[in-house]
């Protein structure tokens, strides 16, 4: 047990899958959990990833020793304002948040004396939400970056690094601002590109008839699978981490516009050998362990 009480705010997909975790690893003498919806509320209590659900935010994090917030990240500022005055001297402050600038931005100066703020972000999740989504092994072999901010207490760190491998998760320690723009590349970005994607084709609809949904083939299948996401965490994703994703969006603009040369100008060359580079990437990727290299993705024969 590495903490007498966890108090998780928000328990959609990741709050839950935490508790689960938490539960797995006997992480926690007691699981707390609070979501600022009542028939979220009502609904988490009977899954069995908390030990009580708190009826308001400042009982959940009275005498808690880690204290997670996993609401999406426009609502961090109000929560941190109402359980300020109620975390304990010692506590570690987190959050899951896929933006860290802005947490640090708008938690930061809340956060009491003697309470330990360590931003972190677990690199993992699906296409669902909702305390029913969750599930143990979400974080097993996933990464989780910790944030810490200059001068952070080396006892806390390590703390909540243990607590993040107990839940299954690899952890690495990475700087506010690099964080965001490696995120805003290998994350937001590429959810950016498939809601463009999956709207387009839905502007297309009248056009083809329905065709293309109907006769979708494996790789607008994955656009729509992350396209599906949260949209109010992604809302707040791209509103909070807007810097970032311009900076990557205005260099992936350029590439788009060469590649369009390219395909004009019948360049089978340089298109052989950008998949070839492109290929190179995705094998290193499964590699190391963050995918699959299974057929169709690792996907259940009833759902190809």
């Amino acid at each position: 047990m590495m903490f007498n009480k966890v108090t998780l705010i928000g328990l959609g997909l990741i709050g839950s899958s935490l508790g689960h975790a938490i539960k797995r690893g006997k992480l926690a003498g007691s699981v707390i959990g609070f979501d600022a919806d009542g028939d979220v509320r009502a609904r988490a209590g009977g899954l069995g990833f908390t030990d009580a659900i708190a009826a308001t935010v400042e009982a959940a994090v009275a005498d808690a020793d880690l204290v997670i917030l996993c609401t999406p990240v426009g609502a961090y500022k109000s929560v941190a304002r109402a359980i300020a005055p109620h975390l304990k001297a010692g506590a570690i402050l987190s959050d899951v948040g896929s933006v860290k600038g802005a947490v640090v931005r708008d938690v930061g100066p809340l956060v009491p004396a003697g309470v330990h703020f360590i931003p972190a972000h677990p690199i993992a999740g699906t296409e669902f939400s909702g305390p029913e989504a969750g599930f143990a092994s979400l974080f097993d072999g996933r990464w989780t970056i910790l944030t810490p901010l200059p001068g952070a207490d080396e006892k806390a760190v390590s703390a909540l690094k243990k607590f993040w491998e107990g839940c299954g998760a690899q952890v690495e320690t990475m700087e506010v601002a690099h964080h965001d723009l490696v995120l805003a590349m290998t994350s937001h970005v590429p959810h950016l590109i498939a809601y463009n994607i999956v709207g387009t084709a839905h502007d297309l609809e009248a056009v083809t008839e329905g065709e293309v949904i109907k006769f979708s083939a494996g790789g607008f299948r994955d656009f729509t699978r992350i396209a599906a996401s949260d949209p109010v965490m992604w809302r707040d994703v791209f509103l909070n981490n807007r810097e970032a994703v311009l900076e990557v969006l205005g260099r992936f603009n350029e590439d788009l516009s060469r590649l369009q040369r390219w395909v004009r100008d019948g360049n089978g060359s340089a298109l052989f050998d950008l998949f070839t580079q492109t290929r190179a990437i995705r094998r290193g990727i499964v590699d190391t362990g963050q995918d699959s290299a299974a057929p169709n993705f690792g996907r259940d024969k009833k759902d190809q």
